[in-house]
C-alpha cells in the first residue's frame, strides 16, 4: 500500500467503460527484491510488537528502528513517514479480508451470487474496521489520503462490480461510495464505542440498504 496507487475508477456510465471490473489484489508494485522484502517484513513485525505493547498512539519511527535493530533512516526510506508506516501495517492485516472476498468461500467469495456476496461484505467489513479501529484511526492524519489508499479503492471496485452484477440501477460508483460510507471506520467506532450500538444493529442497517437497492423481483 505504500507503492504507487492505481488510477481512479471512471464513472460506470462514461462512454467506452467496460461493465466488468477486474480486481487486482493490493500489493507493493514493483515486486521488492528478496532482501528488501525481508527487511520490510522485519520492520512490520517490529511495529506489530510495539503496537501490541504500547498502542498505535505511541508507535514512532524511532521506536520501530530501535526494535528492529536498524537505523532510523531505513524506516523512513521504506515507509516515507509515520502515516506510511501505519498504512503499511494496516495493509499487512488487510490481506486476510481481501483474500476472503476475492478468492474465499461463499457467501463472501466468488462462488456466491452477487447480491448474496454484497450482503455478506458489509458485516465482514464492519468487524474488520472494529477489530483494527485503533490502527485505522491513527493512520488517518490526512482525510483525502484515505481515498487514495489501494485497499479502499479495491473495496470500491468490488462493491461497484457487485452492484452492477446484481442489476442495481443508477450510478453504481456513487452508490458504492454511499454503501461504504455507511460502514466507514470512524462511523463504526463512533456508533460502537461512543453510542454503545451492537454490531448486529450495524449489520441490519447494511442489509436494509442493500435490500432497498436490489431490483424488484
Amino acid at each position: 500500500m505504500t507503492g504507487p496507487v492505481p488510477p481512479l475508477l471512471p464513472s460506470p456510465d462514461s462512454p467506452g467503460v467496460a461493465r466488468d471490473l477486474v480486481l487486482t489484489p493490493v500489493g507493493e508494485p514493483p515486486t521488492l527484491r528478496a532482501d528488501a522484502a525481508r527487511n520490510r517484513t522485519r520492520l512490520l513485525e517490529a511495529a506489530s510488537r510495539l503496537m501490541a505493547e504500547c498502542g498505535a498512539g505511541r508507535l514512532t519511527m524511532e521506536a520501530v528502528a530501535t526494535e528492529a535493530g536498524v537505523g532510523k533512516g531505513t524506516v523512513f526510506r521504506r515507509f516515507g513517514d509515520r502515516t506510511g508506516l501505519l498504512v503499511a501495517l494496516l495493509d499487512h492485516r488487510e490481506q486476510q479480508l481481501q483474500a476472503a472476498f476475492l478468492t474465499g468461500p461463499a457467501p463472501l467469495g466468488p462462488e456466491a451470487p452477487p447480491l448474496e456476496r454484497l450482503h455478506a461484505f458489509g458485516p465482514a467489513l464492519i468487524r474488520h474496521e472494529r477489530d483494527h479501529s485503533e490502527l485505522i484511526l491513527a493512520s488517518r492524519t490526512d482525510p483525502l489520503r484515505t481515498y487514495a489508499v489501494p485497499a479502499n479503492r479495491l473495496r470500491l471496485t468490488h462493491v461497484t462490480m457487485l452492484l452492477r452484477e446484481a442489476g442495481v440501477t443508477g450510478d453504481s460508483d456513487l452508490l458504492a461510495h454511499t454503501l461504504l460510507g455507511s460502514v466507514d471506520s470512524v462511523l463504526v467506532h463512533h456508533l460502537v464505542v461512543e453510542r454503545g450500538m451492537p454490531l448486529d444493529r450495524l449489520d441490519a442497517g447494511w442489509h436494509d440498504l442493500v435490500t432497498r437497492l436490489a431490483p424488484a423481483r
